[in-house]
């Protein structure tokens, strides 16, 4: 059984849920993966262009043997009504390749963003086996028609596949009300990119508080002033491409430090002594559930965190702080550095999170 596997992001961008997914699948089934690159699924945006020129520094990976990319054409008109019947055409050659390829046999069809092609290839190949992996709420990064159109095409691709797998608890109750076969899948980490733990933390007198990622319209920017004025002889680090520039001038003790590699980045968490997960509370961020949460722990770093998506049912886990108003940062923030790991805590947190686990506990038919 080959996996088809419609993409949320290129398989040339740093290694995420999807990559981590095939490369699983592959490894442990020994089977071929058909892995079908994203293509714009609304009206483009001015943005748009200052995103394509933000790609991580050395993305591009090889494509193993047991891999083949498939990249559709498409006219960038998806949420228009009737756009079907122009891009079926241009999409006509890489269903013929699908074919051709699978022979035949009966695919695993894997659908990580809704799509007309998703849903095309569901209705041509009729799967036994297919599965939405929601990874997030679509709809919520899109506005007007196309806001529309990805929520029309979301509930029709959840009504066409066998499963959905839900990455956060939110997305599990918005689906399970419509879909009985929900299966609740986290997000994890990939042990094999962890750099070496640290032995010794070098004496210093300020405490480093870091955040590495995206810096976007859902980074709070007011909590980062509020802990920036609370703890002003300490550093707030902040790694990662800007788009939501801060609404104010920074203060002295900001950091801001340009994109870099994952394994670079992974380094430089090692130098922080408490990671942030600093996003606001809101429509884009309620069914999140942030990879660098299990990267920062998985490094023996304690972690403070606004109250928002998967975080919010954090509040018992160790090593976690939720700060839920700018009020409690101080009180957050001095438990996070007054905390102490047990001695095997970490390797325990890296075993338990893995995206093997994960996927071997997961609802999936191989």
């Amino acid at each position: 059984m080959t996996l088809v596997y419609l993409s949320p992001v290129p398989w040339s961008s740093f290694s995420q849920r999807p990559h981590k997914f095939v490369e699983w699948f592959h490894g442990r089934t020994g089977r071929q993966v058909i892995w079908i690159e994203p293509y714009p699924t609304r009206f483009p945006k001015p943005d748009d262009l200052k995103r394509g020129g933000t790609a991580e520094k050395g993305a591009s990976k090889v494509i193993p043997e047991w891999l083949r990319v498939l990249t559709p054409r498409a006219i960038p008109i998806e949420p228009l009504p009737g756009s079907v019947w122009i891009n079926s055409i241009l999409w006509s050659p890489l269903i013929k390749d699908v074919k051709q390829q699978l022979g035949v046999q009966d695919p695993l069809v894997v659908v990580g963003k809704p799509s007309v092609l998703a849903l095309k290839i569901l209705k041509v190949f009729k799967p036994k086996h297919s599965i939405y992996d929601a990874m997030d709420d679509f709809p919520a990064f899109y506005a007007g028609l196309s806001r529309m159109a990805m929520a029309y095409r979301e509930r029709r691709l959840v009504q066409a596949v066998e499963k959905v797998w839900v990455s956060s608890t939110a997305l599990k109750s918005r689906w399970s009300a419509e879909k009985a076969s929900v299966c609740f899948v986290p997000n994890a980490l990939d042990e094999t990119l962890l750099p070496a733990p640290l032995e010794i933390r070098s004496e210093r007198e300020q405490t480093v508080f870091g955040y590495v990622g995206t810096i976007g319209a859902w980074f709070d920017w007011d909590w980062i002033l509020a802990l920036a004025k609370l703890r002003p002889d300490d550093v707030i680090r902040l790694i990662g491409p800007v788009f939501s520039p801060a609404p104010f001038q920074l203060p002295a003790n900001i950091e801001m430090l340009p994109p870099c590699a994952h394994d670079v980045a992974l380094r430089a968490m090692r130098d922080f002594d408490v990671g942030l997960i600093p996003f606001k509370k809101n429509e884009l961020t309620v069914s999140v559930d942030p990879i660098k949460y299990y990267e920062y722990r998985a490094l023996g770093l304690t972690v403070v965190s606004t109250d928002f998506g998967e975080m919010s049912f954090r509040e018992s886990a160790a090593g976690t702080f939720i700060s839920k108003s700018k009020n409690d940062i101080g009180r957050s923030v001095v438990a996070a550095i007054d905390f102490r790991e047990a001695l095997d805590g970490s390797s325990k947190f890296v075993s338990d999170n893995t995206w093997a686990v994960r996927f071997e506990r997961a609802d999936i038919v191989l």
